[in-house]
């Protein structure tokens, strides 16, 4: 099969590039999925999960990426829960070869279905970013109705996807970014916006939760914009600073089933959209990976048609 490797991680994704591997073969309790369309994280090459396995061997050269759209074409020993040749979307274990690719092969309970009306490259556009905000918000967050919730990097893919969140379930959101986001986070649904290049972070005040995906000096500094009892929930790393009187928490993502069709059912029916920057090719991922122009949204790679 074709597939994006990668070697070096001070190469980064310069590094990338495509060959040919040997189609994967199913573990325990694993599928192997067909891809149709696969995300792909920039900051995926700073983890050592990329590069190392679970017991911190180097595993190189890696396939990246960790969310897929696309079919089952084979189920190994013990599988449960899904069917060949059902539509499914979700995330790869951290620390196995990833999606971009032709192949995957991945845990069954990592995976759900994907309806038959929502199409690959917007399946694999959701489980990250939906994953990363419905946790940050609900389970980490603790986000009530009526609260103020202050999302960095409002017109990227997961800060889009807090900020609609947060809006459905009735509290007022505030975004930032650059001069330049303004238009696409209003248009997500913020209700303020804070260019960080020009305005005053400070003057914001007091908000209940901070979704931080910046992390460095803005988010040692919006520790101090959190109230008393709120919570600062960073997706970046441990907050370099910790509200006075609140939580802070930094939290990794984790697959989630149940989560990933509440997910999915509010595109279907229109309350969520997915916020997708480029979309390219396998045979011109490696070009689309390394863009030279900034993009705001998710990168989707599409395998097969």
């Amino acid at each position: 099969m074709k597939a994006i490797v990668v070697t070096d991680q001070a190469a980064g994704t310069a590094g990338m590039t495509l060959v040919e591997r040997p189609e994967p073969e199913p573990a325990l309790n694993d599928v192997i999925v067909r891809i149709h369309a696969s995300g792909f994280v920039p900051t995926e090459m700073a983890w050592p999960s990329t590069w190392t396995d679970r017991l911190g061997r180097d595993r190189t050269p890696s396939i990246p990426g960790h969310e897929l759209a696309g079919v089952v074409t084979a189920l190994g020993y013990g599988t449960t829960g899904l069917s060949v040749s059902q539509r499914v979307f979700g995330l790869t274990d951290w620390t196995r070869d990833g999606t971009l690719a032709e192949y995957a092969a991945v845990e069954a309970r990592n995976l759900a279905p994907l309806p038959g009306d929502v199409d690959f490259t917007v399946g694999a556009s959701l489980p990250i970013s939906g994953l990363t905000a419905w946790q940050g918000l609900f389970e980490h967050g603790r986000l009530r109705t009526g609260q103020s919730v202050l999302v960095h990097g409002a017109a990227g893919a997961v800060g889009s996807m807090v900020t609609q969140l947060a809006r459905e379930f009735g509290a007022y959101v505030i975004g930032t970014g650059r001069a330049a986001d303004r238009a696409k986070a209003l248009d997500f649904g913020v209700q303020e916006f804070v260019d960080l290049e020009n305005d005053a972070l400070e003057a914001v005040g007091g908000v209940d939760l901070v979704f931080d995906v910046i992390g460095g000096d803005i988010g040692k500094r919006s520790a101090g914009l959190i109230r008393a009892g709120g919570t600062l929930v960073s997706v970046v790393g441990p907050p370099a600073a910790r509200p006075a009187d609140g939580l802070a928490i930094d939290f990794v993502v984790t697959p989630d089933r149940a989560q990933l069709g509440e997910i999915v059912g509010r595109v279907r029916d229109g309350r969520l959209r997915t916020n997708i920057g480029n979309v390219a090719d396998l045979d011109d991922a490696v070009n689309a990976l390394n863009p030279t122009e900034r993009i705001t949204g998710k990168t989707i790679i599409r395998t097969h048609s």
